[in-house]
């Protein structure tokens, strides 16, 4: 899949969660969306994007969820 849609993607998923009140909850649950929606291969592609990139594109709480909560991904 297109990086640039993944990104989409995630930062509206982000808009989503960047509104609730407990940040480290959110960031979690931010991470295990994506893990439970989202097929292995655009997980890949928005970690390998993150990997070479530094997360270009990415809001602030998508990038923080991704690399803080990596492993679950």
């Amino acid at each position: 899949m297109n990086v640039e849609k993944l990104v989409k993607m995630a930062n509206q998923i982000g808009l989503f969660f960047d509104a609730m009140p407990d940040r480290p909850q959110a960031l979690h649950d931010l991470a295990l969306h994506i893990r439970r929606s989202w097929d292995p291969g655009m997980r890949i592609d928005l970690l390998s994007h993150v990997d070479e990139t530094a997360g270009a594109g990415l809001s602030p709480v998508v990038r923080e969820a991704l690399e803080r909560h990596r492993s679950i991904l």
